[in-house]
């Protein structure tokens, strides 16, 4: 499913993903837990383009907090394989491993964590939902694997490979149960639309449909909390824009010459995109008249690599920007314009995804490595951690904030979604401590 890497549905090459559609003897995933898990500390100069590895090397942490609880939603196929390892005479106590998630439906496709819930989806159609560690819920859709989840308020939004978002919502306070409430367009505005000729688009020849409407998949989705507006990214190489407060379909932008990998809310009315056309665009939300719409501002980039995923750091002005090239560009927001901060080279292959949390960039690989960066000011980004341990491609992110106000250091729980049918946890620190063992 890698319209990431070509605009055409194949990932890592065809020959490559049937292999790993025919890996699922269970034992391929038990066993890759007694290889060595590694975390290396090397420091890359973005100016000069030239990381410099360190023969520093520490074991990660290995507790696993899983329990075999029975689950409330019927047959689960998850099941925790705990992770141990002892390397050396030393141990990083606030940065690696926690635990793992195994499961036999299918790729993870996409993560999404609010407070303290996790969502998880899939090429199975289904949305699991995690609490404390377990499982705690899950709701089916009924088509279309799950590329995408936000969550806002009270309402869960999935995009999905049919080119739908499905809206849902709890039934409950404890928010164990879940119901579908609606979609995006809504069904009222997608006839009423329909309805009149000069709101069709020609999306291929001999094809028209109503503009409100993605017709692809649905690739990425970011949320605007403040301006109560979720933005969609879709293979149909369109933006749209939705006003929650009553699911209405606002713009459509038709943003790209190929597939949108990635759109994410950024800093001072700001929005980007990035494509599998290898270029990265801003676009500003701008009063047009009597109407508000979506200006270009800038092509922070044009490549041949396709972009596969973008992040910001409001704080710090500042866009990352994976490729299928292994790349990480980014560029610093100045007075007037963006500068180009340079490059970031610690993956042998594709990123897949970015996130950020305080002040470090992760990111994830088809090389199966999560790649732990932390920005030292002038262009400068150390990588604190190689975190190995997935057998297949890291597909998805997400981060839980753990900072208390008697911590010294920033840590969080890092959420890493593969291709090889698992979710893995990390723990991971701005400032890690080597203790002795």
């Amino acid at each position: 499913m890698a319209k990431e890497m070509t605009g055409k549905p194949t990932l890592l090459g065809r020959q490559k993903l049937a292999v790993l559609l025919h890996s699922s003897e269970p034992n391929v995933f038990i066993t890759t837990h007694h290889q060595p898990e590694t975390i290396d500390h090397r420091r890359s100069n973005a100016s000069s383009f030239t990381p410099v590895a360190s023969s520093t090397s520490s074991p990660v942490y290995v507790m696993s907090p899983f329990n075999h609880m029975p689950s409330p939603y019927s047959k689960s196929p998850w099941v925790n394989i705990p992770f141990t390892n002892n390397v050396g005479n030393s141990i990083v106590s606030n940065t690696g491993l926690i635990g793992s998630l195994i499961r036999e439906e299918g790729h993870i496709y996409s993560l999404a964590s609010s407070g303290d819930l996790l969502y998880t989806g899939s090429d199975s159609k289904n949305i699991r939902v995690w609490k404390s560690l377990m499982e705690f819920s899950g709701f089916k859709s009924s088509s279309g694997l799950v590329k995408a989840i936000v969550v806002s308020g009270g309402r869960v939004f999935t995009g999905h490979q049919d080119g739908k978002i499905r809206v849902w919502r709890y039934k409950d306070k404890k928010k164990k149960g879940y119901k579908r409430v609606g979609s995006l367009p809504t069904t009222k505005d997608y006839i009423k639309s329909s309805m009149n000729p000069n709101n069709y688009v020609e999306v291929r020849r001999h094809r028209n449909v109503p503009w409100i409407k993605h017709y692809d998949a649905v690739a990425c989705m970011s949320l605007d909390e403040a301006h109560g507006i979720l933005y969609s990214g879709s293979w149909d190489k369109s933006m749209k824009v939705w006003r929650l407060s009553d699911s209405k379909c606002l713009e459509s932008v038709t943003a790209h010459d190929d597939a949108i990998n990635s759109v994410v809310v950024g800093f001072d009315c700001l929005v980007f995109t990035g494509s599998a056309d290898g270029t990265v665009k801003a676009w500003r939300r701008e009063l047009v008249g009597k109407t508000t719409k979506h200006l270009l501002v800038s092509t922070l980039l044009d490549q041949d690599s396709a972009v596969t995923s973008v992040a910001v750091t409001a704080t710090d002005a500042t866009v990352y920007a994976g490729s299928s090239d292994g790349l990480v560009n980014f560029w610093v927001r100045g007075k007037q314009a963006f500068s180009h901060g340079g490059v970031l080279r610690g993956h042998k292959l594709a990123v897949l995804c970015l996130t950020t949390a305080g002040n470090l960039l992760l990111s994830g690989s088809a090389d199966n490595s999560i790649c732990v960066w932390r920005r030292e000011g002038g262009g400068i980004h150390t990588c604190l951690s190689v975190l190995s341990g997935h057998t297949g491609p890291v597909k998805c992110l997400a981060v839980q904030d753990r900072s208390n106000d008697d911590d010294r250091n920033d840590e969080w729980v890092v959420y890493s979604g593969s291709l090889d049918n698992s979710v893995k946890l990390w723990r991971v620190s701005e400032q890690p401590e080597i203790c002795s063992s």
